[in-house]
């Protein structure tokens, strides 16, 4: 069974619940901690459109293990942002 976590890109189709039968790409909010049968759970996504903007918040009812997980986002710590070489310097009047 796949690990799901907050950022992660899915689409949800038949293999995960019956009611996806035109398949939808999302992006997790949360995996819910509510009680469900084995092999389900309950999750928030984003709905996401052709262009990955969200266009709806939704509460998913899946098998994990249908899911198919595109890419997994790695937020970068802060301390450690990616800096460039070059200082911005204001313009001087002439």
């Amino acid at each position: 069974m796949t690990t799901l976590r907050a950022g992660d890109l899915i689409q949800v189709g038949r293999a995960a619940s019956v009611q996806f039968v035109k398949p939808i790409r999302c992006r997790v909010i949360r995996v819910l901690d509510w009680i469900t049968y084995d092999g389900w759970c309950w999750l928030d996504v984003y709905q996401l459109d052709d262009r990955g903007d969200a266009v709806a918040r939704r509460s998913i009812f899946v098998q994990p293990a249908g899911l198919v997980v595109h890419r997994r986002t790695v937020p970068v710590p802060v301390g450690q942002q990616r800096r460039s070489g070059s200082t911005v310097r204001p313009r001087t009047q002439r």
